[in-house]
């Protein structure tokens, strides 16, 4: 399974359109491959490299920016500002996705996409937390695209 977008190459620069200081808006991303087995698709979106005034502060170490569970498997692209399936809550405690907005220096944002042989019996507003452990021996491919952004001075 592979996963990518139009706007930023895996590590590339993820475009200002996409973060706090534009429009804030989810990138499109492409589905490859699939698994002809799998039953659900989930996207989770989060930046390991938070300040740790912020862990501190929010109890936490890493911020999820997007979670989105039971993603049709005929889903092969993700237009912008899309989120197909069930929204969860991010760090945020917003449903759908948060853009990038680091506040130091760049920072790394981890786009994962599993294919899961089963759909997930989660609420909307599930927690990144619940969607992990309700994957739990349920993963059967996984797929990453890392997008950076570092906001102007």
């Amino acid at each position: 399974m592979k996963l990518t977008s139009s706007v930023f190459e895996n590590n590339g620069r993820i475009p200002d359109k996409y973060t706090c200081d534009g429009q804030d808006v989810s990138p499109p991303l492409k589905i490859d491959n699939a698994p002809v087995l799998a039953k659900s698709l989930v996207l989770i979106m989060d930046d390991p490299d938070i300040p740790d005034f912020v862990k501190e502060k929010f109890k936490i170490q890493m911020w999820d920016h997007w979670v989105v569970f039971n993603i049709d498997t005929n889903v092969r692209e993700i237009g912008e500002g899309q989120s197909p399936g069930t929204k969860g809550k991010n760090t945020g405690h917003r449903l759908g996705y948060m853009g990038p907005c680091p506040p130091d220096h760049e920072h790394r944002y981890f786009f994962k996409m599993y294919a899961l042989d089963a759909l997930l019996q989660l609420k909307e507003g599930s927690t990144k937390l619940h969607v992990e452990e309700a994957m739990q021996g349920h993963i059967i491919a996984k797929a990453e695209l890392i997008g950076r952004y570092e906001r102007k001075k």
